[in-house]
């Protein structure tokens, strides 16, 4: 039953151009390219375990003392005093009703002052220290910058980085090159990890769009593999890498308190966000898989899945946009950054009262990619 549903799953008629099979790009000695072996998507899986253990020891032994000599500390949050009736209702669920602290008040012969304030400072006591969130940022622009520099190097001299059409030319009986096949399984290794390490990374409002972010993102990377579709897959990660580079430098600047040079990091990077995100991105490379691509190769159903997974990303985009643009309209008029950039980190949420969400606190991706 199983590979009953498995063959009618990736039917040749959904998955490949017309008059292509399965057979016609299996990976072979006696092929005149090397294909895309289906097999290898589990590589990345392990891989993701690497990194989370490279991402530990660099934390641990360079970004944290690094940190440390910048002045960030590892504290948190005074902690809340024992109380083991509102320590069962804060673990039952961590927001809190009015009606609830009544009750709680009530039952505790406490104020309804106290309960709040036993209440805000539990939350904090749950939230990561600064150094925390410094290392994390630090952790994610390293890995950009080293995965959009390998990007850059490895498609210098492919043609379809320069002329996009080759991308569809020659379409599926594209050659794999080693450099790209290591580019794909590192980028897809590191989508896994992001989406195994968000749920112990710091809490932010944005969550499940990053988790749907990180979904797609490895869908696409998946399903363009099996469908020998890495050369517009290999554009697709080189866009999405470069301005998150700076999103996470100006973040760890921020958590440095080096403000200026947050600010100025931060100006470039809304530049460069817009530039790739909603220019490069939606009139180049989508464009070119809507128009280009039927004019070069005939259509076939996954083609669908593929452009309405670059859509989604595309209405990610569009939500942190607004996020980010935000951001820099404050902070235009406050003179400096405030909160957290993309998204709302959980010690921004704790106090909106106060200050809106965003900013380098990720106008995140995050996202993402």
């Amino acid at each position: 039953m199983l590979r009953s549903m498995l063959d009618k799953f990736w039917n040749e008629d959904v998955w490949l151009p017309p008059n292509t099979a399965w057979e016609d790009i299996a990976p072979g000695p006696d092929k005149d390219v090397v294909y895309a072996d289906h097999r290898h998507l589990l590589y990345p899986i392990p891989l993701a375990f690497v990194l989370i253990f490279i991402r530990y020891i660099l934390e641990k032994y360079w970004f944290a003392p690094f940190g440390k000599s910048l002045g960030i500390r590892n504290t948190r949050s005074k902690k809340a005093p024992p109380n083991p009736t509102l320590e069962a209702a804060y673990q039952e669920c961590t927001k809190i009703k009015h009606k609830q602290i009544l009750g709680l008040a009530k039952q505790l012969d406490m104020s309804e002052r106290q309960v709040e304030r036993w209440w805000r400072l539990r939350r904090s006591q749950d939230k990561p220290s600064t150094l925390v969130k410094f290392c994390e940022n630090m952790w994610r622009a390293t890995f950009y910058l080293c995965n959009f520099s390998y990007g850059i190097f490895i498609l210098w001299d492919k043609e379809w980085l320069w002329d996009i059409d080759h991308c569809y030319i020659g379409y599926p009986h594209q050659g794999l090159s080693d450099d790209v096949w290591w580019y794909y399984m590192v980028s897809a290794a590191f989508y896994w990890a992001l989406t195994i390490s968000q749920f112990w990374d710091v809490r932010r409002k944005d969550f499940w769009q990053m988790f749907v972010h990180h979904i797609a993102t490895i869908a696409l990377i998946s399903f363009s593999w099996v469908c020998n579709l890495h050369r517009i897959g290999t554009l697709v990660l080189l866009t999405h890498d470069c301005a998150d580079i700076l999103l996470d430098a100006a973040k760890a600047a921020k958590y440095a308190n080096f403000q200026k040079l947050c600010d100025a990091i931060f100006a470039v990077f809304t530049a460069l966000w817009i530039a790739t995100r909603l220019g490069i991105y939606p009139f180049y490379i989508i464009w070119s898989t809507s128009i280009r691509a039927p004019m070069l190769l005939p259509m076939f159903p996954a083609y669908y899945i593929f452009n309405s997974l670059l859509c989604l990303l595309l209405a990610l985009h569009l939500v942190w946009t607004w996020l980010i643009l935000q951001v820099a309209y404050k902070s235009i008029n406050a003179g400096k950054m405030e909160g957290d950039i993309r998204s709302s980190s959980s010690e921004i949420s704790d106090s909106s009262h106060n200050s809106n969400h965003s900013t380098p606190n990720r106008a995140n991706h995050k996202k993402d990619s």
